[in-house]
């Protein structure tokens, strides 16, 4: 597994259909399964980056950066397994009783460490807390905090509003934004179009979204059919 962002995309839609897209510890873009450097707020050593008031934003992934996985597993470019423990640990709190808070996370930022964004720190201390307590071997030291705008669970909601919405343009994918925006996949037109933006905008309630070019997803392939006996 590459180095990435353990997060989960909202929703796909393609031609109508309309799909879950979960993947925990896989990558920043997560339709592609690869691991995307990160360029901005480099995590520190220690849980929080920054000292309190002044906490760093969630960093953001850079989709053109070359890939660079922290370690290798028989060969195979990987996450380092300190840092996926803790990595898995968290997320499952994080989409459990502290979905109020948390928003998402980078695996191996800097290796062996995980970048947790969350919308409050002194939350985002006990998630790491709770994250201990229910796996005592993922070492609660490696994780750094970072301040997001909204949860996932917040973008979540507004992405469904944004889903099967009449607004001009198709809308290939939905998904949160490290924490800062909805992020809307369409065609180049709609891509440039800001009537489009503030229609969605509009459909979120005010929370941000960016709109960029992104290619149609191929349709959902049928089940076979089975001839009658």
């Amino acid at each position: 597994m590459m180095r990435g962002t353990t997060a989960r995309h909202l929703r796909v839609v393609a031609n109508g259909a309309v799909t879950a897209a979960v993947s925990m510890g896989a990558a920043a873009v997560l339709l592609t399964g690869c691991g995307k450097t990160v360029v901005a707020g480099q995590a520190g050593h220690g849980q929080d980056p920054a000292p309190p008031g002044t906490a760093q934003p969630c960093p953001v992934t850079d989709p053109a950066a070359p890939q660079a996985a922290p370690t290798q597993i028989d060969g195979t470019p990987a996450n380092t397994p300190e840092g996926e423990r803790l990595s898995q640990a968290i997320g499952d709190q994080g989409y459990g009783a502290f979905a109020d808070v948390y928003s998402t996370q980078i695996t191996d930022h800097p290796a062996g460490r995980v970048a947790l964004c969350v919308t409050d720190l002194a939350r985002g201390r006990l998630l790491v807390a709770a994250a201990h307590a229910a796996d005592p071997q993922a070492d609660p030291a490696r994780a750094d905090l970072y301040l997001s705008t909204y949860s996932h669970k917040t973008l979540q909601a507004a992405g469904d509003k944004v889903i099967g919405l009449e607004a001009g343009f198709p809308i290939y994918t939905v998904s949160g934004s490290h924490g800062a925006a909805v992020e809307v996949t369409t065609t180049e037109e709609g891509a440039a179009s800001p009537g489009f933006k503030a229609r969605l905008e509009k459909a979120t309630g005010g929370i941000p979204v960016t709109v960029t070019k992104g290619p149609q997803p191929l349709p959902a392939l049928d089940a076979p059919k089975t001839a009658a006996p």
